[in-house]
């Protein structure tokens, strides 16, 4: 079932333009070809995850004042959330993520997978922008 799910989203993706390459029987990296940025989604369930690399900083980068600013409310990530993970030797990785639940993948979840990965695309720029300073 879920890998005529993963299909069913591939072609969505893909006659939206999106370059899609099926990474398992659940998963998908999905990049789009403008801006070359690659998200990948997971399928668990009924809920399709999604995430997108921001960055990967030595631990030292990562300070209160970092992390405030990725769990500030008013700093223009609406759609996204801030994810942190290993990444390595003393690194961590940055990760934007969002989620949607399936219904029956008509008109509405197809609505909400292409609004999760265009918010995920605008958010990382946003958050890029927002964390350089901080990061560099």
């Amino acid at each position: 079932m879920s890998q005529q799910v993963i299909a069913q989203i591939h072609a969505l993706l893909a006659a939206r333009r999106y370059s899609v390459t099926e990474t398992g029987e659940t998963g998908l990296k999905i990049t789009d070809v403008e801006s070359g940025l690659t998200v990948f989604a997971e399928l668990q369930g009924d809920v399709l995850f999604f995430s997108l690399g921001c960055a990967t900083v030595p631990e030292s980068k990562v300070t209160p004042t970092v992390m405030a600013k990725m769990l500030d409310s008013g700093n223009g990530i609406s759609t996204s959330h801030f994810q942190l993970h290993a990444a390595g030797t003393d690194e961590v990785g940055i990760t934007l993520s969002n989620f949607c639940k399936l219904q029956e993948l008509g008109p509405d979840d197809e609505d909400d997978i292409l609004s999760c990965v265009g918010f995920l695309l605008a958010d990382v720029i946003h958050a890029r922008d927002l964390l350089a300073a901080d990061l560099a």
